[in-house]
């Protein structure tokens, strides 16, 4: 199989929010690879963050990939002003509407990366008549809707899965929920490639830690990818 660079994508979901412009900024100086923003409406999962107006704001804070993860439902009807808004990857949850091919569509059709993500209890299978449409596979290894929760270890077999549907097709894996440079080498053997930590560096708030968190996750994922 062919192997992809691993990417570190900070989730801004852990971010002060009193000053998200600096910490967007910051995560971007200390090596970030991706910007990933968590877009919760409240009622596909039990919480409400950002939308278009505040993605439009960090686009102009950073020229970094803005991975933009669309936890809403229905979740069509918003692809556009998320595109519009400055993302490059849009990922919808294979959970959201019934026409899965025709959200990925919608996104390609504003010229953007598409991404499918699915929860814990969903299997991939559900991605197999999906998946030469995709960029990037999103394994949820929390159940979505709040940062700073445990690592699901079911998700290990759903990423073993995931990257062997895959095979040699030119298509990122990503994990998020639970991340840190302790499970950082299980998650890459188990074929992730990129991964999003919201917890494990922006705890504390404190950017002078953020370059050093973000190299050990990396360090320790590239240890088992290569």
């Amino acid at each position: 199989m062919t192997s992809r660079p691993v990417r570190i994508a900070p989730s801004i979901l852990a971010a002060d929010f009193t000053k998200l412009g600096a910490e967007v900024e910051a995560v971007d100086k200390a090596g970030a690879d991706y910007i990933h923003v968590d877009i919760m409406d409240g009622h596909f999962v039990p919480n409400i963050s950002f939308g278009p107006v505040v993605l439009n704001a960090i686009r102009a804070r950073t020229e970094k990939t803005l991975d933009v993860h669309l936890m809403i439902a229905p979740v069509d009807r918003y692809i556009a002003d998320f595109a519009d808004a400055g993302a490059d990857i849009i990922t919808v949850h294979a959970e959201a509407g019934p026409h899965l091919h025709r959200s990925i569509q919608a996104v390609r059709a504003h010229g953007k990366k598409a991404g499918v993500s699915i929860n814990p209890a969903t299997p991939v299978s559900v991605l197999e008549h999906v998946i030469d449409d995709v960029d990037l596979i999103l394994i949820m290894s929390v159940n979505p809707g709040f940062g700073g929760q445990s690592f699901i270890p079911a998700a290990l077999d759903k990423l073993r899965q995931a990257r062997q549907l895959i095979g040699n097709r030119p298509i990122d894996l990503e994990v998020d929920g639970g991340i840190s440079a302790d499970n950082a080498r299980e998650v890459a053997d188990a074929g992730a490639n990129v991964f999003v930590a919201g917890s494990s560096i922006f705890k504390g708030n404190d950017p002078d830690t953020y370059a050093s968190r973000i190299e050990q996750i990396r360090t320790n994922a590239t240890s088992r990818i290569a």
